[in-house]
């Protein structure tokens, strides 16, 4: 329950602090008593921003772990696992920003889609959030698509996950454009009419940009 509280999440350490937080050498820590101050909850965001918790039981003093076990079963085991639950969920809603595409150029791509076109990503498929579709405004078509996949998708020796953008071209072009290095066949895209770019930064963001500036102009088709 915890790690899908926190995926595509960053902590914001201004609102950490404002929570209750407390910044310490391993990041930021946070306790309070749940179930009417028999247990202890704390919550530590390291540096990472990963999430830890240790929940401690006040009158023995010992840690208390049989909430985070699957198969145990209980009324007051499901008190605590819903009070456990209640506090992480407003932790992530309140000191959490929302960061689905991590990557840096993708940032910068999300950044050019609003500031040129006024346009924002649409998350369509809800058991996959990190992948969403652009569309123009007045067609209602898309012209471009942000994914994250396995490097081995794009026919690459890895299993590294990376974040990819498809993304409308002509079909003249596109087989002087695909080099299998920087720009690769649109992944589950018409490799006639789309191609695709990782979006590590090995493209220049100039051409990046002149790229979805043509896919753009498709998209009014």
């Amino acid at each position: 329950m915890t790690e899908k509280l926190f995926i595509h999440k960053t902590p914001n350490a201004k609102k950490l602090i404002s929570y209750g937080f407390s910044k310490n050498d391993d990041g930021y820590i946070y306790s309070c008593h749940i179930l009417n101050d028999q247990m202890v909850l704390y919550v530590t965001v390291l540096k990472n921003g990963d999430v830890k918790t240790k929940l401690i039981d006040v009158l023995s003093n010992e840690e208390y772990i049989l909430h985070l076990v699957k198969n145990a079963v209980g009324s007051f085991i499901g008190e605590v696992r819903s009070e456990y639950d209640r506090v992480l969920a407003d932790i992530s809603n309140n000191c959490f920003d929302n960061e689905i595409f991590k990557f840096d150029q993708s940032k910068r791509v999300i950044s050019y889609f609003e500031a040129k076109y006024g346009n924002r990503l649409e998350h369509l498929w809800e058991d996959a959030i990190d992948n969403a579709i652009v569309r123009r405004s007045d067609t209602n078509k898309w012209y471009a698509a942000l994914l994250t996949v396995s490097k081995r998708k794009l026919g690459l020796h890895s299993d590294e996950r990376v974040e990819i953008i498809d993304l409308h071209a002509s079909p003249a072009d596109i087989p002087s454009l695909v080099d299998n290095f920087l720009i690769f066949p649109g992944f589950h895209m018409n490799k006639k009419h789309w191609i695709t770019v990782i979006l590590d930064g090995r493209m220049p963001d100039e051409r990046l940009f002149e790229l979805i500036d043509q896919s753009y102009i498709l998209g009014k088709k």
